[in-house]
C-alpha cells in the first residue's frame, strides 16, 4: 500500500506504481513515472521526463531529472530513465539528455550511487555500477556493467569505461578505459587489471591468466596497436573477455585509449 507523507507534493500527471512510498517534503513533477515499490525517503525532488524503475530507493536531497548543466540545452523534452533496484544516496544529481546527445540519459539496474555523485546529460550507465562519494561523470560518458568509480573520481565528457573496470579514488579520467582495466592518478593511467574484482565475480584462474597475457601483449612496446590487436585476436579467439577488450579498442570513439605508464604490468 502506498505511503505518501502529507507534505509531499505530487503534480497532476505524475504516474505512481503500486506501493510507492514518499517521505516528508518530496516533490514529484508532472512528467515523472515511478514504478512499483519506489521509495523516496524525504526531501527528494524529481523533475522532467523521468522514469524510475521498481524498488529503487532515493535518499534525502537527491535532485533527479532537473535540466542538464549544458548551455546548449534549450528546454527540449529529453528523458532520464533509471532502472530497477538502484540505491541513490544523499545529494546525488542525475540529468536528462539533450538534443545534441540523443535526448536520453539512461541508468541500468542494481546500481549504488553514493553521496553527491553526479551523472551528467546523455550518459549511459550499465548494471551493477558503483559511483562512490563525489564521483562525477561528464556528459555523454558510457559506463558499462560492473564499473566502479572511487571517491572524487572525475570522468571527462565522451569517455567510455569498459565492463568490470575500476577507477581509483581522486582519478581524473580523460581517455577510454578498457574492460577489466584498473586506472588511477591525476590524468589517470592504466595501472593493470581489476584482478580483485574479477576474482570476486567468479572468473577462474585460466581466464585470468589469459586476460593477463592479452593485456601484456596489447600494451607491449613492439609493433603498432593495430598489429598487437590482430595478434591477440588470433591467439585468444575463444576467450570472450579478451575479445571484449579487442572489440572495445577497435570501436570508434571520441577519446583515445588510456595507456599504461612505461613498464606497467
Amino acid at each position: 500500500m502506498a505511503a505518501i507523507h502529507a507534505t509531499a507534493i505530487i503534480e497532476p500527471g505524475a504516474k505512481l506504481g503500486a506501493d510507492v512510498s514518499m517521505g516528508p517534503y518530496c516533490i514529484v513533477g508532472r512528467h515523472v513515472e515511478l514504478d512499483d515499490n519506489v521509495e523516496l525517503v524525504s526531501h527528494v525532488t524529481i523533475a522532467g521526463h523521468t522514469k524510475i524503475g521498481a524498488r529503487t530507493r532515493i535518499y534525502p536531497f537527491a535532485s533527479i531529472g532537473h535540466p542538464p548543466q549544458d548551455l546548449k540545452y534549450k528546454g527540449e523534452p529529453s528523458r532520464l530513465v533509471i532502472g530497477m533496484d538502484n540505491t541513490i544516496r544523499e545529494h546525488v544529481t542525475m540529468s536528462p539528455g539533450t538534443g545534441g546527445g540523443g535526448m536520453l540519459t539512461s541508468v541500468g539496474d542494481h546500481g549504488l550511487f553514493m553521496v553527491a555523485s553526479h551523472v551528467a546529460h546523455d550518459c549511459h550507465v550499465g548494471n551493477h555500477v558503483v559511483l562512490a562519494n563525489n564521483a562525477t561523470i561528464g556528459g555523454h560518458v558510457v559506463l558499462e556493467d560492473w564499473v566502479i568509480l572511487g571517491g572524487l573520481a572525475a570522468v571527462h565528457q565522451f569517455v567510455r569505461i569498459g565492463k568490470h573496470a575500476i577507477i581509483g579514488g581522486m582519478s581524473g579520467v580523460e581517455n577510454d578505459v578498457i574492460p577489466y582495466g584498473s586506472v588511477m592518478g591525476d590524468r589517470a593511467r592504466l595501472a593493470g587489471l581489476n584482478v580483485v574484482g574479477l576474482k570476486r565475480r567468479g572468473f577462474d584462474r585460466d581466464a585470468l591468466h589469459d586476460i593477463r597475457r592479452a593485456f601484456r601483449l596489447l600494451f607491449a612496446d613492439e609493433g603498432t596497436m593495430a598489429e598487437r590487436l590482430t595478434d591477440v585476436a588470433e591467439l585468444f579467439p575463444d576467450n570472450e573477455p579478451v575479445m571484449e577488450i579487442v572489440r572495445f579498442i577497435q570501436t570508434a570513439s571520441e577519446r583515445a585509449i588510456c595507456q599504461p605508464r612505461r613498464n606497467a604490468a
